[in-house]
């Protein structure tokens, strides 16, 4: 078996950083799951680049006459999580489907479950939170018109964020507990450290010695088909 060579984030040659996760879903995720995995691995590029609409919609706030603050949160929420989303949400799903990690799971339905509810906080707008949402774009038409539409372009992509979220937080929930998956299971990996680094399902068939036969690893039994609920 070939070494694994990080790949992602794919930087650019000139830039004296190396990649800081391996990312292959074709040979990492089962087939009967791939689908899914990559819709949240689009959603979390989805929410990142509502985050950046969403700077340029404050700062449009902020040059009609809004408050700066909310510019530099929105700063604040695009550097802090474009990459915290990849690393606490997508990563640990990504690993849970990969060698069917309870942990895993648990850690994407916590960070994730947060993430949901942040978002519709974005999306509703509340005054000082750096977001443009609904309340804050509908509240600005009586100030600026144009930057009120402008405004309304975020408000609309947070609400579709959210929408996605919620959908993909109960696919995945639904396919964990149809797969036997229990909090117990994410106790037992706690305690024995498995979480740390469990192996992909492709190490776990080939963990074997001598003229036995291998000892195929427990799949779990997910609904088959990848469609949404």
């Amino acid at each position: 078996v070939s070494e694994k060579v990080n790949n992602f984030p794919p930087l650019p040659k000139f830039i004296p950083l190396k990649p800081c996760f391996y990312q292959n879903f074709a040979d990492e995720i089962p087939i009967d799951h791939q689908t899914l995995v990559r819709r949240i691995y689009h959603l979390w590029i989805f929410y990142c680049i509502t985050l950046g609409v969403n700077l340029i919609a404050c700062l449009a706030w902020w040059i009609a006459g809004g408050s700066g603050a909310n510019f530099g949160l929105a700063l604040l929420w695009l550097l802090a999580f474009s990459p915290c989303g990849y690393v606490c949400w997508f990563r640990p799903v990504y690993k849970a489907f990969r060698s069917d990690s309870s942990f895993n799971f648990m850690a994407f339905f916590f960070v994730f479950g947060a993430q949901f509810v942040l978002t519709v906080i974005q999306a509703v707008g509340i005054g000082g939170w750096g977001a443009c949402g609904w309340l804050a774009a509908v509240t600005f038409f009586g100030t600026s018109v144009g930057a009120a539409v402008i405004m309304l372009i975020p408000a609309i992509m947070f609400t579709f964020s959210a929408l996605v979220m919620l959908v993909c937080l109960l696919r995945v929930h639904r396919l964990y507990r149809g797969g036997g998956g229990s909090f117990q299971k994410a106790q037992d990996e706690w305690q024995t450290g498995s979480w740390r680094d469990p192996p992909s399902r492709e190490a776990q068939f080939s963990n074997f010695s001598g003229n036995s036969l291998p000892e195929y690893p427990t799949v779990p039994n997910y609904p088959p088909g990848g469609r949404w609920p």
